[in-house]
């Protein structure tokens, strides 16, 4: 029993010691997880700032790449740009130098294909005898042809462009100081004085450098080529011969010229009168004709030319076809004259179809004197083609005149003859205006008008024309559908008509 109890006893013992001594390690336990939790939670936030302190410095190291990568490309931009101007430069440069070689080598093969056209012509025979002595020439004698040479390029060779050896003596022997005044006026309708003053104008529109393969044409040259085509009217292909020139060189060479007039000589040589003029020329038509407050005399011409390919009906002109009983096409040139003949307005280009009064509408004077006040209380004294407006004067028209109109139609022919001898005198100094023309349709307007500037530089220097030259003007007028258009233009009329007859300054021819 004893023993029972002692074994019970010493059981309970034990379970105690082991209960205590379980206590005791989950203390332990307990004091470590602190211990772990505390270690754990400096862990963390160690770990959080150093974590912070690298994403900073990731983040640092991103804007620098950035700024980096910014830098070398703006720098690679620049070298892009400062590459693309050289290489722009460059091709600026080869273009203009291609340019004037193609343009050389054109020449050079139009002036071929003319020679063959001329060549094909020939006899067999006569070719191949031709071609032998130029071979035996051009072996013997290499040193005289005409020839242009040039470096290839990487190659170190010459390459030579054979140029058609042509007769400039003509040209040469006008050129010359000591040629007579007199053949030069004759050849070139003015005088040695004016065409130098001409070249002085036109020098730096119209030169040209010299290139690679050949030396530019002087400006003289190119002066003399346009001023003798206007002169003589004659064809391109005896221009070239006068002045040893393509064909193609000659015609490029008039339309050059022809626009640096327009555009360098025209602005100073034709323009509308300023008020000093204007007094100037109102005392001077008063002076011939006895009427008041005239400033201009006005006239439309037509010029022929070769039918067009576009709108043919507009450009045929009527009243020449069924005079002259051949088909005509023209185109016009409407011109306002001082009492010197010089022209102080001009409208060109209109088709040939077109009456006078429909002329007069289409022109930038028409829309400046009617909506501008160009000529307000002064008159521009028209033909009977042409409106009565409030500054159009023109003649009576209807039938049965009085003795006071028909002295009003007698003065206003004197004044209308000022612009028809200035019209003669321009086609005369010009003939390339009496026949129908090589030039474009389109070019026309241009050709057209350096005449125009070029007949007032003769007018203005005093250059006299050969009488033998003069030309008739003969235009067909045609009455306006609306002849009458401003009821005071026709009061004012019929006051200067009926001074003139009362006041004896009508004369007395038409009695």
């Amino acid at each position: 029993m004893k023993a029972a109890s002692s074994a019970a006893f010493l059981k309970g013992i034990d379970d105690n010691d082991r209960h205590h001594h379980h206590e005791e390690e989950e203390e332990k336990e307990e004091v470590c997880n602190v211990f772990d939790g505390e270690v754990d939670s400096h862990t963390k936030t160690t770990s959080s700032r150093d974590t912070k302190n690298n994403l900073k410095g990731f983040f640092t190291s991103l804007l620098l790449m950035d700024e980096s990568e910014k830098h070398n490309q703006e720098a690679q931009n620049a070298a892009s740009r400062r590459e693309m101007s050289e290489l722009q430069s460059n091709y600026r440069k080869r273009a203009r130098t291609m340019s004037d070689y193609y343009s050389d080598l054109t020449d050079y093969y139009a002036d071929a294909e003319e020679d063959g056209d001329i060549d094909r012509k020939k006899s067999r025979a006569s070719r191949a005898a031709v071609a032998v002595a130029a071979s035996v020439s051009a072996a013997s004698e290499a040193t005289e042809s005409s020839e242009v040479t040039g470096s290839v390029p990487g190659s170190g060779q010459q390459r030579r462009l054979w140029v058609k050896d042509r007769s400039r003596a003509w040209w040469e022997e006008c050129n010359r100081s000591d040629y007579p005044e007199d053949d030069f006026k004759k050849a070139f309708r003015m005088s040695k004085s004016t065409f130098e003053l001409i070249c002085e104008e036109l020098n730096s529109a119209v030169a040209k450098e010299d290139t690679a393969l050949r030396n530019a044409i002087p400006v003289r040259q190119r002066v003399a080529v346009c001023v003798w085509r206007l002169a003589t009217g004659e064809p391109l292909r005896l221009v070239s011969k006068k002045f040893g020139l393509g064909i193609s060189t000659c015609h490029k060479l008039v339309l050059e010229v022809c626009k640096a007039i327009k555009e360098v000589l025209m602005p100073k040589y034709l323009q509308w009168p300023d008020d000093e003029s204007l007094r100037n020329i109102r005392e001077t038509y008063e002076s011939v004709s006895g009427i008041p407050n005239i400033v201009g005399s006005m006239y439309t011409t037509h010029i022929p030319i070769i039918a067009p390919k576009i709108s043919v009906a507009s450009y045929f002109n009527k009243r020449h076809t069924e005079r002259n009983q051949k088909t005509s096409y023209s185109i016009t040139i409407q011109a306002v004259v001082n009492p010197n003949g010089v022209f102080t307005d001009l409208c060109i280009g209109w088709p040939g179809s077109m009456s006078d009064d429909k002329v007069l509408e289409k022109s930038l004077l028409y829309q400046r004197a009617n909506n501008g006040g160009l000529l307000k209380g002064l008159w521009v004294a028209g033909g009977s083609g042409h409106p009565l407006l409030d500054w159009v004067l023109v003649p009576y028209t209807q039938q049965n005149l009085t003795w006071t109109q028909h002295a009003f139609n007698e003065k206003m022919s004197e004044v209308q003859r000022v612009a028809k001898e200035a019209f003669g005198r321009l086609k005369g100094r010009w003939a390339c205006l009496q026949k129908r023309t090589e030039v474009k349709l389109q070019d026309l307007p241009t050709v057209l008008g350096a005449c125009c500037v070029l007949h007032n530089i003769c007018e203005i220097r005093g250059e006299r024309m050969e009488p033998e030259l003069m030309v008739e003007v003969v235009d067909d007028e045609v009455l306006p559908e609306n002849a009458l258009r401003s009821v005071n233009a026709m009061k004012a009329r019929d006051t200067i008509s009926h001074n003139l007859l009362h006041h004896g300054l009508a004369g007395t021819s038409f009695l």
